[in-house]
């Protein structure tokens, strides 16, 4: 579908529909990247369909191709009655925000970002517990004693991404180099495959031999040329171990389709309720993947390494700076 089809499709959903007799479904509106980019968006999507498959249930969803499309599929959606209807995406803010005044009613969800308002339930994650292990098993497999961070926007959740990273390294030798490029500065950086290839090949260059991708679709770039360069890359949000079996050390999970099945899920139940909700390690917020695809990467002593890190993470033994609320990385 080209832009300006979906453009018209946003005004559809927006106006077209209002009329509809309510249907009480829940609705799922993606960030910009499409539901199969492969990481932050796709992972929602399995979550809602996770939900339709135990519950037999229907649900709707919509593709939006610039932020500017939000508040009209959200109105959209609010408007025929769904519940809950789900934004993924911090840059969906202002328009939960918005919708959510125009209809008190609705209970609407925003994965990723905080929006304080009596019918919103803000889903947020501990990143920096995630990369913590990344950075770990980062550190462990590199042979060069050089690593490498590609992010997509610039703003503080990656942040807080690249800080967890930078302490996890640290835990297994404070010699260990960590390259790190932010994309861009706008929601464009994280739907640019290209330029994330092009990040990662400039850290190659210069030494990387694990890199990992917290940077959404730009992430599909830089696991494609860690693979092709011969190095090793870490996914995040989805399992990616299967994109380049054998050339992704690991996946770092957050766990965006836990979050929109349990705002399905809630509503469904009659026990949905508006706050804040931060899911980390501790709650099966984060985590890390061994699979088919990458086990042979994984050493015992990397496993072990890792799941111990996380146990103490989890039961606060271990305390990972947060670069988004505690100020600047201490590293």
């Amino acid at each position: 579908m080209t832009p300006i089809q979906k453009t018209v499709a946003v005004l559809a959903l927006a106006a077209g529909l209002v009329a509809t007799p309510a249907l009480g479904e829940p609705a799922l509106v993606y960030s910009v990247g499409g539901k199969f980019d492969g990481s932050f968006n796709e992972a929602a999507f399995r979550g809602a369909e996770r939900f339709s498959a135990e519950t037999g249930e229907p649900y709707r969803d919509f593709e939006i191709v610039r932020d500017a499309d939000s508040l009209q599929a959200l109105r959209g959606f609010a408007a025929r009655g769904a519940e809950p209807v789900v934004a993924i995406g911090y840059n969906q803010a202002a328009a939960v925000a918005s919708a959510s005044k125009d209809f008190p009613q609705t209970d609407f969800s925003i994965v990723d970002m905080v929006v304080e308002a009596p019918n919103v339930r803000s889903v947020v994650f501990r990143e920096h517990e995630g990369s913590y292990i990344a950075g770990l098993l980062a550190a462990m497999a590199s042979k060069t004693g050089t690593i490498g961070f590609v992010g997509g926007m610039d703003i503080p959740i990656i942040r807080r991404f690249l800080c967890g990273y930078r302490q996890g390294a640290a835990s297994v030798s404070p010699d260990i180099r960590v390259l790190f490029n932010m994309t861009g500065d706008t929601p464009a950086a994280f739907a640019d495959p290209a330029r994330g290839a092009e990040l990662a090949r400039g850290q190659i260059n210069r030494g990387a031999d694990v890199i990992i991708q917290a940077a959404g679709g730009t992430g599909i770039g830089v696991l494609q040329a860690v693979a092709d360069a011969g190095v090793l890359g870490i996914g995040t949000d989805s399992n990616q171990n299967g994109l380049y079996p054998g050339r992704v050390l690991t996946s770092i999970r957050k766990r965006v389709d836990v979050a929109v099945y349990r705002n399905f899920a809630d509503a469904k139940a009659g026990t949905w309720s508006a706050g804040i909700e931060v899911l980390g390690l501790a709650e099966g917020g984060m985590d890390w993947v061994i699979d088919d695809n990458n086990r042979a990467l994984v050493t015992a002593q990397m496993e072990a390494a890792a799941g111990e890190a996380a146990a103490r993470i989890a039961d606060g033994t271990i305390t990972v700076h947060d670069a988004a609320s505690e100020g600047e990385c201490p590293l």
